[in-house]
């Protein structure tokens, strides 16, 4: 089978934008990250992300399904995994964050996911999740084959709880940076949405109407493994 990456990444298919930069910008200050923090990205992808974490600081670690994600983060700790039948490569309590975008929605078993970022988060370590909203995807969630585990802002709440993380969270998450300086407008691009085509191209309209959940939580800090 063609990697993943070839398929729907090529450059000149999905060229590279400013925006990563701009939302991992956003993350870093929303989640109060600091500089020698260490994070764990799930599903690295061309490594857009983990590069801007590691520039801005962080020490990060990364696992992918492709070979080639690690070309991408050269020098960085990128190893291949399979999240679904696989246990993650690293101790106990290793990281302050376990991060993934655009990725649970993949896997076949989403929980093992949940329990092996419990397992390998700190104690008081975050688990930030995004992933997207079935309430506003459903018309396009399967037009990628790939998608088997779509998620409400309910079901994600659920998962993180029922997997032994605290303080659970889920939100809807618009990818529109001028939204998140001026929140205000998501009251716009709801009135909006109604009377987008499911699949616009043109990028404003579909992250108006498109919507992706956010998801965060912590390990206990008292955590006792009772597995």
């Amino acid at each position: 089978m063609s990697d993943y990456l070839e398929i729907f990444y090529d450059k000149n298919k999905k060229p590279y934008t400013s925006y990563p930069e701009k939302f991992v910008s956003h993350i870093f200050q929303k989640y109060k990250m600091k500089e020698g923090q260490s994070l764990l990205e799930l599903g690295v992808g061309r490594g857009e992300h983990l590069r801007l974490f590691n520039k801005s600081g962080l020490k990060v670690s990364g696992l992918d399904i492709s070979k080639k994600s690690k070309e991408f983060c050269p020098g960085m700790d990128v190893k291949v995994l399979d999240a679904d039948s696989e246990s993650w490569p690293y101790p106990d309590n290793s990281f302050d964050f376990v991060y993934s975008k655009s990725f649970i929605e993949h896997l076949q078993q989403p929980t093992k996911y949940f329990l092996e970022a419990l397992r390998v988060l700190k104690p008081g370590g975050i688990i930030i999740t995004l992933t997207p909203s079935w309430q506003s995807q459903y018309k396009t969630f399967f037009d990628d084959y790939t998608h088997v585990s779509p998620f409400t802002p309910v079901s994600l709440k659920n998962i993180q709880t029922c997997c032994g993380f605290e303080d659970a969270e889920s939100d809807k998450f618009r990818q529109l940076p001028i939204t998140w300086k001026y929140p205000f407008l998501n009251i716009f691009c709801a009135l909006i949405s109604p009377f987008i085509p499911v699949r616009t191209k043109i990028k404003f309209l579909r992250w108006s109407r498109e919507l992706m959940l956010i998801g965060s939580s912590k390990k206990p800090t008292q955590f006792v493994d009772l597995s």
